[in-house]
């Protein structure tokens, strides 16, 4: 379920994970912590071609902002029940800063798509996360 439009920037708390459809279509996913006082997690995930790069680059501790879809995804646990959490389906990451870059004012990387140009072929509950 989609809620809105989210841009937010956080600090990768785990590097990228590639993983397949049965479609044999790539699905990368990350977790972002976007809290600055406490750990704020939340869950990116990207079907974007376009993306592919820069995620193939991104690793823990690099600062990024992610510009994308906010919805909900429900998760079920082995007893049954079942847990909501907050995920964004990225249509654009920039890269603010690398872990191993000590100026935070250089942009290393800017890679975006055109909304358009999304693949809908996709289902949800397709996506391996």
């Amino acid at each position: 379920m989609s809620l809105a439009k989210a841009v937010v920037t956080g600090v990768v708390f785990r590097t990228p994970e590639k993983r397949f459809t049965q479609n044999n279509i790539a699905i990368y996913g990350l977790t972002l912590n976007i809290g600055e006082q406490e750990e704020t997690l939340i869950r990116v995930i990207s079907k974007r071609k376009s993306l592919e790069a820069i995620l193939d680059t991104v690793r823990q501790g690099d600062k990024i902002l992610v510009d994308g879809r906010l919805q909900v995804a429900t998760s079920k646990y082995m007893d049954g029940s079942d847990k909501k959490y907050f995920e964004i389906d990225a249509s654009t990451i920039e890269l603010i800063q690398s872990a191993g870059n000590t100026n935070p004012n250089v942009t290393v990387t800017n890679i975006s798509e055109n909304s358009l140009e999304q693949n809908s072929s996709i289902d949800d509950d397709e996506i391996p996360f």
